[in-house]
């Protein structure tokens, strides 16, 4: 009996669907899912089996034109993903087709190409296009890359997504499991912990103020009756930002704890006492230990 185990990059712009594809691979929440772009921070990996293979996917941060450190950190991150990957998959959008942003990671991997790494094509959210658009789109990027497969998909709905897998099993390189059997994450509980608050805040705040915070899991005890007290703190830039996350009378702050604890307890099958703080740290976003708590390279986010 034959085993195979290996890294799988799943690249792309962002909100392409890879957290989803991520999520839907795995069989489980362990990438935060939002409509909002750029939620992805670390190099989450799920870890997936099909048949004798052991799949770990590297749900990269998408690929954006970075500004702000934490932008260029974002994106060395996800291209650092790539570049250690035994098959990289770029995600692209049906509907959006061949973006600018699509071009310049097709230019990038021609760039950045890695000998003998397969790439293969996965186009996304095929329910929103008729099947002659997707001919059209499927053969202009095979044009503009030699492609090693090509996958129609809906992530979100499954379709497409088993003969993904199946492909990606036979594919990996021989070998020992890297994980045990029943893991499904290699972040630490922690961070897992902290992404799913920081999920629930991005959900209820608009605009710009979810790209101005960041979740930390300051103390987390496993207590004699079975249930887990979890102490995080939710770090703002400026006091305007913590009026607006704690909500009137704390209300938000609140139903966004309520709506974590909840999904933690589902996640972790037991019983969880949340408790969060606001804290105020103008200059979180140039912090080191702050890329650290994410799994990001501070001195990646050099100019």
């Amino acid at each position: 009996m034959t085993t195979r185990a290996g890294f799988v990059a799943l690249i792309g712009e962002p909100n392409a669907g890879k957290s989803t594809l991520t999520n839907r691979m795995v069989g489980a929440k362990v990438s935060i899912v939002t409509h909002k772009v750029q939620t992805t921070r670390a190099r989450i990996r799920g870890v997936a089996i099909e048949g004798e293979s052991q799949i770990v996917f590297v749900d990269t941060p998408g690929l954006f034109r970075p500004r702000r450190r934490l932008d260029r950190a974002m994106v060395a991150a996800a291209w650092g993903g790539a570049a250690d990957a035994d098959i990289v998959v770029l995600l692209v959008e049906a509907h959006r087709g061949l973006t600018e942003g699509v071009q310049a990671i097709l230019d990038a991997l021609k760039e950045r190409s890695v000998e003998g790494q397969k790439v293969a094509l996965a186009i996304n959210k095929i329910d929103r296009v008729k099947s002659e658009v997707l001919l059209e789109l499927t053969a202009k990027l095979n044009e503009a890359h030699a492609f090693a497969e090509t996958f129609m998909i809906s992530a979100e709905k499954g379709h497409g997504v088993d003969d993904l897998r199946k492909w990606l099993a036979g594919e990996l390189p021989e070998g020992p499991w890297l994980y045990p059997e029943d893991q499904i994450a290699d972040l630490p509980l922690r961070m897992i912990a902290a992404e799913m608050t920081r999920e629930k805040l991005t959900l209820r705040l608009h605009q710009e103020l979810p790209y101005q915070l960041t979740v930390e899991t300051e103390a987390w005890e496993n207590r004699k009756d079975g249930s887990a007290k979890i102490d995080q703190i939710v770090y703002v830039m400026r006091d305007g930002h913590k009026g607006i996350v704690l909500g009137n009378r704390g209300e938000t702050i609140k139903a966004i704890g309520k709506a974590a604890r909840e999904e933690l307890e589902e996640f972790l099958g037991h019983k969880v006492h949340l408790f969060l703080q606001v804290k105020v740290r103008p200059n979180w976003l140039e912090e080191s230990e702050r890329y650290d708590e994410m799994g990001l390279d501070f001195k990646d986010g050099n100019a």
